[in-house]
Order: C-alpha cells, then sequence, then structure tokens
C-alpha cells in the first residue's frame, strides 16, 4: 500500500524540517507522486481527504532527502565492489588487503582496488615493486582515495603500455624513479589519458548497470534521493539513460558533462557543444545535462593543487587549464545557457577559475548564472569575495575536512596560515555565496548523516576519538543541511523538483529513526534512515526502531 498512487498519503503526527521558509510542519500530505500540502495535522487531514491512506510516523523527524552536491555516481557503486582500502595506514596493511582479494577471485583477471592514501606511503610515493610483492601474475590498480592518483604493477604498466619511454602529458604526470623507470605511480591528466581509458575497455555495459545499481541501493538506504553528477562521460551516461527509460533511477541526477584540455581550442569547444546537445535534447525528472566540469588543478594530498606559495618542501605545480584556454570554455558554455563547475583546490587554481568567469560576464553580458567552484580547500579571503560578487557557487565536502585524514594534507602544505584557513565553510555563507555540501563519493563515503557530523562538528567520522579540525569553522546542522538539501538542488538548477519539504515539489523526503536536532551531534553516526520516499514512492524501507 505505501506506493499506491491512486489515493492521497497523509504523513502526519511527525517532526518535519523541510528546509524552507517555514522551517517545521507537523504533517505532509502526498498527491501522486507531489507534494499537495506541508503544515499542521488538521489541515492536512482535510487537504488529504477520508479515503487517503494515513502513515503516523508517531513523532518521528523528517527530512527534505539529501542531494549530494558533488559525486560521481557510477563511480561509487564500482568502488563497493573493489579492494577496500580504506584505513589501511600502512603499506604492508595495503599488500596484506590486496594479497587476501586476490588469493579469494583466483579468476579474476585484474586486481582493482581503490582508497589509499599518499600519507600511508613512506614518502608519499608508491613503487609497483610493493604491488609486485603480493601479485605478480594479474595487473594490479589501485586508486587513491582521491581518484587523482593511480598506482601500478608492473603487470597493470606492462598492460596500459605505460614504459620508461612514455611522455607525461600537459598537467599529468607518469612518476620515474633517478634512473627514468616509471614507478608505477600515474597522476592527473596521465591517469585521465593513459590508465582510465585502457579499464574503460575492459568494462562491459553491463557492469556499468550493475555499478549504478548499486550505487542507488546505497543512496536509498542512506536517504540520497538527488545526486549532482561531477565528470559525466557516455559509458556512464549510456548507462543512466538505460536506467531512466527502464523506470530503475531512484534517485534524480543534474550531471555536468566532463570537457578535458586538449591544447586545441576547438577541440575543447567541441566537447561543450556535446554538452549543450545533451542538456537540450534529454531532460527527464531523473535525469538531466546542466552544465560542464573541468578541473583546474589537482589535490593538495598528491601536491598536484596549483598553490600562490610552494609547497613545505618547494615544489609547486602548474593549474591543469590556464587561464587563456580555459577562459574561451566557460564563455562558451555560459553563453549557451550551461553551468560551469570547476575543480579548483590550491588558491591559485581558485584566481584561474574566478578569472574564467569575470571573463565570461565581460564577454556575454548580464544574465543568470550558477556556476560552480569545488572543492575550495585552499583559499584566499579576497577570492572569498570576490567569487561571491560574481555570483559563484561554493561546492564543498566536509568528509574532505575529517581529521582522520588531514595528516599529509596539513604535512604538505606547511605550518602556515593555509593549514589553519582549511576548508572555510562558514566565511563562503558570510561573504554572501551560496555553499553546497556534498560527499565527492567514491573519494569519501557517501552517507549524507555522518557528512553532517563533521559539517557540525569538524570532528571525524572515521575515528570519533580526535579532536575537532578547526571547531571556528564548524556549521549550525540545521544550516548544513539545508546546504545538502536545498542549496544542492539550486546549484544544479533542481530546485523545481526537490531539495525541500514544500507544495508543488516532488514527494523526496526521509524518516530518521530519531530527532537529529534534540540528540548529541555523536549520534548522527548512528542514526538510520526508516524510509525514504523518492516521487511519492517508497524506495527504501526498513522496521522502525524509533530512539526519539
Amino acid at each position: 500500500m505505501d506506493n499506491d498512487v491512486t489515493k492521497p498519503h497523509l504523513y502526519r503526527n511527525a517532526r518535519i524540517f523541510t528546509s524552507d521558509r517555514r522551517t517545521w510542519a507537523d504533517s505532509l500530505v502526498v498527491v501522486g507522486d507531489r507534494l499537495a500540502y506541508v503544515g499542521d495535522d488538521a489541515t492536512a487531514a482535510r487537504v488529504a481527504g477520508p479515503d487517503a491512506l494515513v502513515h503516523d510516523l508517531e513523532g518521528a523527524t523528517v527530512l527534505p532527502g539529501f542531494v549530494d552536491g558533488h559525486a560521481h555516481v557510477v563511480g561509487t557503486g564500482e568502488a563497493a565492489a573493489q579492494v577496500d582500502l580504506w584505513g589501511a595506514d600502512t603499506v604492508q596493511e595495503i599488500q596484506r588487503r590486496i594479497r587476501t582479494w586476490a588469493q579469494e577471485n583466483p579468476h579474476a583477471p585484474r586486481v582493482l582496488a581503490t582508497g589509499w592514501k599518499h600519507g600511508d606511503i613512506p614518502g608519499g610515493q608508491p613503487d609497483r615493486g610493493m604491488l609486485d610483492a603480493v601479485v605478480a601474475d594479474r595487473p594490479v590498480y589501485a586508486q587513491a582515495y582521491d581518484f587523482h592518483s593511480i598506482w601500478l604493477n608492473s603487470a597493470a604498466l606492462a598492460e596500459a603500455g605505460i614504459d620508461d619511454t612514455t611522455a607525461s602529458p600537459p598537467g599529468g604526470t607518469v612518476h620515474r624513479d633517478e634512473s627514468g623507470a616509471a614507478t608505477g605511480l600515474v597522476d592527473e591528466t596521465a591517469m585521465h589519458h593513459l590508465v582510465w581509458p585502457v579499464l574503460d575497455g575492459f568494462t562491459t555495459d553491463a557492469d556499468r548497470d550493475q555499478a549504478l545499481a548499486v550505487a542507488l541501493a546505497a543512496y536509498a538506504e542512506s536517504g540520497v534521493v538527488g545526486s549532482t553528477e561531477m565528470a559525466l562521460g557516455e559509458d556512464d551516461y549510456a548507462a543512466m539513460r538505460r536506467a531512466d527509460a527502464a523506470g530503475a533511477l531512484t534517485t534524480r541526477i543534474g550531471a555536468f558533462w566532463r570537457v578535458q584540455p586538449t591544447g586545441d581550442q576547438s577541440a575543447n569547444l567541441a566537447q561543450v557543444e556535446r554538452a549543450v546537445e545533451l542538456a537540450a535534447h534529454h531532460a527527464t525528472p531523473f535525469l538531466r545535462v546542466t552544465g560542464i566540469k573541468v578541473m583546474v588543478d589537482g589535490t593538495v594530498d598528491g601536491c598536484t593543487a596549483s598553490l600562490g606559495k610552494p609547497y613545505v618542501d618547494g615544489t609547486n605545480a602548474d593549474p591543469i587549464w590556464s587561464l587563456a584556454e580555459l577562459a574561451p570554455v566557460v564563455a562558451a558554455a555560459d553563453a549557451a545557457g550551461l553551468q560551469v563547475a570547476m575543480h579548483a583546490i590550491g588558491d591559485e587554481a581558485i584566481r584561474v577559475a574566478i578569472g574564467a568567469v569575470e571573463h565570461a560576464v565581460r564577454l556575454n553580458g548580464p544574465k543568470e548564472r550558477r556556476h560552480r567552484i569545488e572543492h575550495l580547500e585552499v583559499v584566499d579571503p579576497a577570492d572569498i569575495d570576490r567569487l561571491a560578487a560574481l555570483g559563484i557557487t561554493a561546492s564543498m565536502q566536509p568528509v574532505h575536512a575529517d581529521p582522520a585524514i588531514q595528516e599529509n594534507w596539513r604535512r604538505v602544505l606547511g605550518d602556515d596560515e593555509r593549514v589553519e584557513r582549511g576548508f572555510p565553510w562558514p566565511e563562503m555563507t558570510d561573504a554572501g555565496a551560496t555553499l553546497v555540501l556534498g560527499t565527492d563519493s567514491p573519494t569519501s563515503p557517501h552517507a549524507p548523516l555522518p557528512n553532517m557530523f563533521i559539517a557540525a562538528t569538524r570532528r571525524s567520522a572515521l575515528d570519533p576519538s580526535l579532536p575537532a579540525n578547526l571547531a571556528h569553522y564548524a556549521l549550525p546542522l540545521a544550516d548544513a543541511i539545508v546546504h545538502a538539501t536545498r542549496d544542492a538542488a539550486w546549484a544544479s538548477r533542481s530546485e523545481h523538483l526537490h531539495g525541500r519539504i514544500a507544495e508543488g515539489l516532488y514527494a523526496d523526503f526521509i524518516v530518521l529513526d530519531r530527532d537529529i536536532f534534540a540528540r548529541p551531534l555523536e549520534e548522527l553516526l548512528d542514526t538510520r534512515v526508516l524510509r525514504t520516499v523518492v516521487g511519492g514512492r517508497v524506495v527504501h524501507s526498513m522496521e522502525p526502531a524509533v530512539n526519539r
């Protein structure tokens, strides 16, 4: 009966946090796939009418379903099937997990792993010999937790066609030892051009369909009703189209099409045109292409983020896109009405991203824009004011500030003001920018409630015993939830679909097993989603064990 759409559904006797102008309500009414009323119990009963199916929530807390502000949907499902290296904080533990998986899967043609951190490797430089020592007979591809570096054994290097003479493309590196031999570490654009296409060639449509199904199931269980797909490509898009056509999408996806730098402006702009075509010709309530995504730099952990002053060891990284190359791409997307999402972690890359938007404004004149900068980990206060004045959305991920993964981040930057201003979420809203929260899964866990714990405490969801990291940057819990629901929907132009519990929007909401606003914040780590509703349809349900 929960999914009977022929009658209205009355959800009553609840504590509903709406993420809307009227923050709290007691009841909501669903007619078909939409919300018909949000307010008090008595009015809701009259609106629903005598034939409504009544769900007495017995005081349970209801939230808008979370909208992940930055994620990689199919990749999240793929990572779930790989060797899990999260928390493997030594080379020996990494080796043990890979060896164990290989022994348990003797017929797998290759070993895929994910989750190692640079700080877990002596000197931050993994070597193929470390993997050869445990698996020499099959290729091993171990993706770093941030998905900006990949570590290959000798068999994988051979399979990918990478040898000691392979040139590093602009914006990426095939790392070599002192004798010039490839070490097995490949990062940024070198990974994108030399390794990922090889792995994509081994992945079938059935594999992608299964990975998408795994991600959707995980989203439903954890209360994610919308996701902002960053770096969409043809194969993943085709999988999403298949699922949408079959009615199998249970998370609404607003997607940003990946645009790679080629060194050729016409080739760059051709990628923008493909995004324009997709945005214009296929849009449903569950799948839309809303913009393009560009990678302006890399990551702090891999020392590939582009900084205004060097890392503690004196090195630095150039932006992947120069302003001269990026500006025409942003201007073309802006002129076509697309959003632009720009990965920029270091302050120098952030300045390039802001400069590209300035160029678009100057060239295209006044219009409605919702361009974004993703991550913003090391940012100058003056540039926060600049981005806010330009209406650029600050898209940030609390999970990346988890103290359990911060040691190497802090070490490579050195003991200076950059470390003491890392991930300054409140500075964005104080300057007037829209702040959007997400997870960037699978670079971090996808579950939104632990993400909210980090946002509201600056403590670790991975190891809650650790002290807070820059506690003055913590957000009020209610604000964090708004940034992960209403604001995240707005930032991908889906505010007309969901993000709030409000009349006229789709009935996308979740029911929790406790009142997270009245309980200690630590309980966010244990809170369960009892029910996830998408378009009025229950896509996840569990027997209530309610802890008020």
